[in-house]
């Protein structure tokens, strides 16, 4: 793998340089491709000279993105990447996110330094459970949304029905950006619609490198594709007079996404996808303050925490928090604030991350992801900033539906027992949470499913040394509270009240049923769903 390539100052404004860059990032269900969709990404970027398999044989490189010893073993993505390049004089800021469902929270902390996303379908699945749940956090915030229908080389819905399928599930109004030649599992090319012009592919082997790629003219392509020519052409034909354009106000509001089909394995349309990424994705704009005020992007440094990391580097044991310039020119060694310590804060440690690997920054622009090492007092959520006091809403996060008890093995790694815990808790790996806010020999691991405990004991293991053993517990709900509705909570025999590790309240409930039984009685306690971090 070649090293990433240097980012060019060029034009030192702030301005100019957030033009430059774009952040987006890619969510999908679980098995659409979309780790293979972001290493095909890279490599028509040339940022690898050779892309691995998600499924990685003995033979084959391991997939870039995929850097922790349990991806690597199971072949899904459990945590999210950020990967930073350069392309055609653009710098991109790609934040690859876990595909399963047990991992959202991990996506929901993505998308908040994201300006834009790459929504992956699955040809012959559509639109799944897990991209509707992904869709709707994206709508919500109002993202920018790009779909890219994947595995198009196989048996799946004709284009056409894809469209009306995007439309009816999403209530998303699709437009296709390029247009399938022969059909689901004869896939031989795409018609670009800004062009006219056909781009025809041909098969490399396991997709390792660019697909051999021929632009023809409309008179060429018709000629050499025969009726699945015709057939894409009368098609065509059909959305032109439906009047099927896409407007900016759409795309930009999340409100209607552009459609680009192709096969990221076999990299057909791969390449079409980068293109329009620099074109259609937006630049860096003013983020909203907790005011509800928009910071604009030339303004003095702040920036967003949005995900902390801990023994990316094994050999460190070091800490990585991730944070999103939002605004002004980071330096290397700038002095800072942190809002919510309102204690200062110096970033002389500070890389870009390429996957696990890492280059020492000295400047970054808003858009730009910058990796801060060490960083033992940030927590996810955190704002920081140069000159005037800002702040950025807290990041918000999914209340856990699985919960069970975790137990040492070994009494002699006590201290290292807790602080393995408080560390994936300060992650956002799980929910930790105790039934006394000082001290439980058995505190209770909370999160939306129950991967994330076996990634938690994994670590644990792994990091700290430690032998876990976990019980099932009753409860399936979850409600964050405030001290009055947890002495109603305590006085009742509806739920327990526990202590999440921020010292916010949890109340736990054994059934939705229970839930709202209590909810009928007592309507006035605070029970939110939404939690943040």
């Amino acid at each position: 793998m070649t090293a990433p390539s240097a980012i060019a100052a060029g034009d030192g404004t702030v301005a100019t340089q957030a033009a430059r860059r774009r952040t987006f990032a890619i969510i999908s269900h679980p098995d659409a491709g979309k780790t293979t969709l972001t290493e095909k990404l890279l490599l028509y970027s040339d940022q690898i000279a050779r892309a691995g398999s998600v499924g990685a044989r003995r033979d084959r490189p391991s997939t870039t993105s995929d850097w922790m010893d349990i991806e690597r073993r199971r072949g899904i993505s459990v945590t999210s990447t950020v990967l930073r390049f350069e392309y055609r004089d653009t710098v991109l800021n790609l934040l690859d996110t876990p595909g399963h469902k047990d991992f959202s929270e991990d996506t929901l902390r993505v998308l908040a330094a994201a300006d834009c996303a790459v929504m992956l379908l699955d040809a012959a699945k559509g639109v799944e459970a897990q991209t509707l749940r992904l869709f709707e956090v994206a709508r919500a915030r109002n993202i920018p949304l790009i779909t890219f229908v994947n595995k198009y080389d196989r048996p799946g819905m004709e284009p056409l029905e894809m469209l009306d399928h995007i439309e009816s599930v999403l209530g998303l109004t699709p437009v296709a950006a390029t247009w399938p030649v022969g059909l689901p599992g004869d896939f031989r090319g795409v018609i670009d619609r800004a062009t006219g012009d056909y781009w025809r592919f041909e098969r490399t082997a396991h997709g390792a490198t660019r697909a051999p790629e021929e632009r023809l003219a409309a008179a060429a392509a018709r000629e050499r594709e025969g009726d699945a020519w015709a057939a894409a052409a009368e098609e065509l034909e059909l959305l032109e007079g439906a009047g099927a354009t896409l407007q900016d106000e759409q795309f930009a509001t999340g409100q209607g996404t552009p459609v680009f089909f192709g096969s990221a394995v076999s990299n057909f349309g791969v390449g079409l996808l980068l293109d329009a990424l620099l074109e259609l994705a937006p630049a860096p704009q003013g983020r909203l303050t907790v005011a509800g005020e928009q910071h604009p992007v030339d303004t003095a440094f702040s920036a967003l925490v949005f995900k902390v990391q801990a023994n990316m580097d094994p050999r460190h044991r070091d800490r990585v928090a991730f944070m999103r310039v939002c605004s002004g020119q980071f330096e290397r060694g700038m002095r800072t604030t942190n809002q919510r310590t309102g204690r200062p804060f110096a970033l002389t440690h500070a890389h870009t991350v390429f996957g696990d690997e890492r280059t020492v920054v000295d400047e970054a622009f808003p858009g730009d992801v910058v990796g801060v090492i060490n960083a033992g007092d940030l927590r996810v959520g955190d704002t920081l900033y140069s000159d005037a006091p800002v702040q950025y809403p807290a990041i918000p996060t999914l209340a856990p539906e699985h919960f069970v008890t975790v137990r040492n093995g070994d009494v002699t790694r006590h201290k290292q027992f807790h602080r393995g815990l408080e560390q994936l808790a300060e992650e956002g790996v799980v929910h930790l949470l105790r039934r006394d806010p000082t001290a439980d020999p058995s505190p209770v691991l909370a999160g939306i499913g129950p991967l994330q405990f076996d990634v938690a004991v994994d670590r644990l293991r792994g990091e700290f040394g430690v032998k876990v053993s976990l019980q099932p517990t009753n409860w399936t709900v979850a409600r964050r509270t405030d001290a009055e509705g947890a002495a109603v909570l305590r006085a009742s025999s509806h739920a327990d009240v526990l202590y999440r590790s921020d010292g916010s309240l949890m109340a736990l409930f054994t059934s939705e049923f229970m839930l709202d039984r209590f909810h009928r009685q007592h309507p006035a306690v605070t029970l939110d769903r939404m939690l943040t971090r």
